[in-house]
């Protein structure tokens, strides 16, 4: 059987070790060539391939389900469930999404992106399943990077505390999450990685001794007890603490050997409680280059299978705002050893891996754990130290209470930098950050601010890491800068909450924020070769706005747009009308930005096209909302 032919995972049924091997280098092959011709999530996905196979052997797909955590690891259960003829279209507009989503198929049944998640809503549905009467087996597969957030520690508390809930948890343990795993959880995997494998306690015990005469057919409480006590001699230390919160521990079971998989998961299926099986796999397996640097091919880029190097760009770019952000951040804090960098399991992405290089003693890495990334800086702003928290703008919504009751509550200076602010392309809506502006802003003690390129996102580095009366918010968006001139230090705090005016006219007041200030110039001059001449100010604080600025222009101008690339529901333009209905400013307000609709995965130009943000497209709506009569300007 070939890999295209498979439809269903049930088609996995009866094949021969030997058959399902084949299987396994097809999907690598295919997982490869697919991502090195698009771009996408590599190492996850190959370290998988024997324990999906392995797995789905076991189980029945039209009635059972599996759970995966983030969904990087996710493409091979793509391939084998009915998607191998579109997948090349991968992460591509209307394409194969890069994560789970339930939209998309009937073999999705819980959809991902963040971390984390997986047993939680698999002992959801083993509980829906056991309250309705039904009859199917409930798996979540997670990362041991994902088992350091708390959402997968809470979710194991709670099943261990239900003995006749039949659950699988299937641990992906490959040392990694993106960037090599921190803290305690990840020693103690490693210590069970090197222990002999354990298996479940034979129940010929039971059967033995209930043959004893003077016992009978029924074991004593005393004889259970020891059955027990048995048990636990037989899990070894470093196993015994899944075993003590209430599940049967099995492994580690090399997650690369078929046979031994399948063997494992089945005995795995009939224990009739909360059942952990540790799998140890390699991230990467199968392409050498990927096994060698485990971080750098988390997910790539389009590459060159035969030398693994990225495909050259075109012309040479621009450096990206991560860069920019990270280098201006070290040159701070070599002169400020209060300034704390910390990151949650995205080293490379936020570019804090550079910071690690030349301040370790001023990086701290909390693992796969937002909620206690901020409160950890609130803590460390008790004590007079500069935290600056570098944290994707979706995955700072995971630690929202924290923002609220630990920092803002406070008024603690503590310097969130939200990178991948907007839209961020084909990892989906899952990671669009696109409602930053909106849950900050509404928080008591925030200041907020978004910088028009490179060069000012420098002076708001500085302008954070300075800013001591509160916290202070920083968005940024994904890719690179436009290629303006950089300082190399000496940068000066802006004024807090104060714009600046980039072009002068009568016609039409534009309030731009961050990564739209560019589009708006440019939307302007569209306007201006058909004798609409616009004001366009640079807003850059979403809050505290410059009202002393923007009030009298609006009161003159009479007509006023706002652009923000975010959800205009609460956002920035939100925030602008607010101030002018306060300020008894009535005039009509045109608010651009992301309607309430989730943007799915596609090239940034796709979706900022898809939206109507792209400059003529921006300009042709400020004519139809105010200058009906004009000609069109598109078309």
């Amino acid at each position: 059987m070939h890999l295209s032919e498979i439809t269903h995972p049930n088609q996995l049924h009866g094949l021969s070790i030997r058959q399902l091997e084949q299987i396994a280098r097809q999907i690598r092959e295919k997982h490869l060539q697919t991502v090195a011709a698009s771009g996408g999530h590599l190492g996850p996905g190959l370290g998988v391939v024997e324990l999906t196979l392995g797995l789905y052997q076991t189980l029945d797909l039209d009635r059972d389900k599996v759970i995966w955590d983030v969904g990087h690891q996710a493409y091979p259960h793509k391939l084998i469930t009915g998607r191998y003829d579109r997948f090349s279209t991968l992460r591509q507009k209307d394409g194969v999404a890069g994560y789970l989503k339930r939209c998309e198929s009937k073999f999705d049944h819980f959809g991902a992106g963040h971390a984390s998640t997986s047993i939680s809503a698999a002992l959801g549905m083993a509980l829906a399943r056991d309250l309705k009467g039904e009859n199917f087996k409930s798996v979540a597969v997670i990362g041991d990077g994902a088992l350091t957030g708390g959402m997968a520690l809470e979710a194991i508390n709670h099943a261990g505390h239900l003995p006749k809930t039949k659950l699988l948890v299937v641990l992906n343990d490959n040392e990694m999450s993106i960037s090599p795993n921190v803290g305690a959880i990840s020693r103690y995997l490693n210590k069970m990685r090197l222990s002999p494998p354990v298996q479940f306690l034979s129940d010929n015990f039971g059967e033995q001794v209930k043959n004893l005469p003077f016992l009978g057919e029924s074991l004593s409480p005393e004889l259970k007890r020891v059955k027990e006590g048995m048990k636990r001699l037989a899990v070894p230390k470093v196993g015994a603490v899944f075993e003590e919160l209430g599940f049967t521990y099995i492994g580690p079971v090399d997650g690369h050997n078929l046979e031994e998989l399948i063997s494992t998961f089945q005995e795995a299926h009939k224990h009739p409680g909360p059942v952990l099986v540790h799998v140890a796999t390699l991230k990467g397996k199968g392409y050498e280059i990927a096994e060698q640097d485990r971080v750098g091919y988390h997910a790539q880029n389009p590459f060159d299978l035969a030398t693994g190097k990225a495909k050259p760009a075109s012309s040479p770019k621009p450096p990206s705002y991560s860069k920019v952000f990270a280098e201006t951040l070290i040159k701070l804090a070599e002169n400020n050893p209060q300034a704390i960098a910390i990151t949650a399991a995205m080293a490379t992405g936020t570019g804090l891996d550079k910071f690690q290089a030349k301040l370790p003693k001023q990086y701290i890495d909390v693992g796969i754990a937002e909620q206690h990334a901020v409160t950890l800086a609130a803590g460390l702003a008790c004590e007079g130290m500069r935290p600056v928290a570098a944290i994707y703008s979706t995955f700072l919504q995971r630690a929202y209470d924290q923002i609220v009751h630990d920092v803002c509550i406070q008024n603690l200076p503590v310097f969130f930098c939200m990178d991948r602010a907007g839209v961020v392309g084909s990892d989906g809506p899952t990671h669009q950050g696109m409602y930053d502006i909106a849950y900050l802003r509404c928080l008591p003690n925030m200041v907020l601010m978004a910088p028009k390129d490179e060069a000012e996102l420098q002076r708001m580095v500085a302008t954070g890491v300075a800013y001591t009366d509160g916290p202070i918010a920083l968005r940024y968006p994904r890719g690179n800068g436009y290629g303006v001139p950089l300082m190399e230090e000496g940068w000066e705090p802006l004024p807090i909450g104060k714009g600046e005016i980039l072009r002068q006219g009568d016609d039409v007041l534009i309030l731009a924020y961050g990564s739209m200030v560019y589009p708006a110039m440019q939307a302007a001059e569209l306007l201006g070769e058909h004798g609409i001449e616009a004001t366009v100010i640079n807003a850059r604080f979403a809050k505290p706005l410059d009202t002393e600025l923007i009030l009298p222009l609006a009161q003159r101008i009479g007509r006023v747009v706002t652009l923000e690339e975010g959800c205009v529901m609460g956002g920035f333009g939100s925030g602008v009308a607010e101030a002018l209905l306060d300020a008894d400013v009535v005039v009509p307000v045109k608010r651009i930005g992301v309607p309430d609709i989730l943007v799915d995965h596609a090239k940034p130009e796709e979706s900022l096209a898809d939206l109507g943000l792209t400059s003529p497209q921006i300009a042709e709506r400020i004519r139809t909302a105010f200058f009906s009569k004009q000609p069109s300007l598109v078309g």
